[in-house]
């Protein structure tokens, strides 16, 4: 890790010390709240599958380019979605009943050709027990430029250019991989999946694009957006979890809060988690709580309402860009007026 590289300004506080006897009421309530939440996220992962296979279908009748450029854009948001319903299985939200993991493995980790629940949980939750140390694989992969915000204009619109057009994918995988984390018998799942099953699922999807004649279709609907749209969509979540360029471990000097609109959640779905802050506080909790946990500390004055972000506009205007000079400044930023 090159120190020079990391920006010791910490971001704003989020949540602030208050009553602790309230504080202690809420502990307890959100205590009842921990644990897994099968029947929605079987319902996230079934509605994932429902919405790519209605974009792949209505594309491949429209034979529209618009149509398929909509598609892809979908099927883009939706693999996302998948990366986050691995996540959450990690964290045993999903199942955690002895099939859990496989289900997920199936249809969610192994259709994004490089995740396992087994693999992502060795540098996740290496994350979380070693937060921004030097055993923390992400604080160690995300501490060059490349992560340091504020940023200017150009650098974050080359990142986002190099992720939509697939030149930045080898990064990105490479600090999912277990090796990432350096530790490999810590996180061991107890019921791992079997590693003949990830040949076995390629070798029956193989199998049927073969005789379906469907290869041209999976490259152009699932290969495609993969290494485009959902790696911008990686980038994103990426940015907005943590200032990665913060030489501290605690999580209020590194960790943002946004609270999106209804329409960036229906456009660009991701399991609530710009409330990324409560998920480091209670990993125990499933995506469907964090809301909830939200209006409780708000509703207890636990926070400071000027830190929160209000969509990724706000988060990108106040947190991402660098401040443009004002019109009343010099080039030496005295102000003139």
């Amino acid at each position: 890790m090159d120190i020079s590289l990391i920006n010791r300004e910490a971001l704003p506080p989020i949540i602030k010390s208050g009553d602790r006897i309230r504080e202690a009421e809420i502990k307890t309530h959100i205590r009842s709240l921990v644990g897994a939440r099968p029947l929605l996220f079987i319902w996230q992962l079934f509605s994932a599958w429902c919405v790519i296979a209605a974009a792949i279908t209505l594309a491949i009748w429209a034979e529209s380019i618009w149509v398929s450029l909509l598609a892809i854009f979908l099927v883009g948001t939706r693999q996302n979605l998948l990366g986050l319903l691995v996540h959450e299985q990690v964290h045993r939200l999903g199942s955690r009943g002895r099939y859990g993991d496989l289900i997920t493995n199936l249809f969610a980790a192994y259709p994004l050709l490089v995740l396992s629940v087994e693999g992502y949980a060795q540098v996740h939750l290496a994350h979380h027990k070693y937060f921004y140390t030097d055993k923390d694989p992400d604080f160690a992969r995300k501490s060059g430029p490349e992560w340091s915000i504020p940023m200017s204009r150009r650098q974050l619109m080359r990142l986002f250019f190099g992720d939509i057009f697939g030149l930045n994918i080898w990064r990105l995988i490479r600090g999912k991989r277990p090796e990432a984390a350096g530790m490999r018998d810590e996180f061991r799942r107890r019921n791992p999946t079997p590693k003949w099953v990830r040949f076995a699922f390629w070798m029956i999807v193989a199998a049927a694009l073969s005789l379906s004649g469907g290869w041209s279709y999976f490259l152009l609907y699932w290969i495609l957006p993969l290494l485009t749209v959902a790696q911008c969509l990686v980038r994103l979540g990426a940015l907005s979890e943590h200032k990665y360029n913060v030489n501290s471990t605690e999580l209020n000097d590194s960790t943002h809060l946004i609270e999106l609109s209804w329409w960036e959640r229906a456009l660009l779905p991701n399991l609530n988690f710009t409330l990324h802050h409560y998920h480091h506080m209670y990993p125990g909790l499933s995506f469907s709580t964090l809301p909830l946990v939200h209006r409780m500390y708000m509703e207890a004055g636990l926070v400071h309402k000027e830190s929160v972000l209000y969509g990724y506009g706000d988060f990108f205007r106040r947190r991402v860009l660098k401040s443009q000079p004002s019109l009343f400044q010099d080039r030496s930023g005295v102000n003139v007026d």
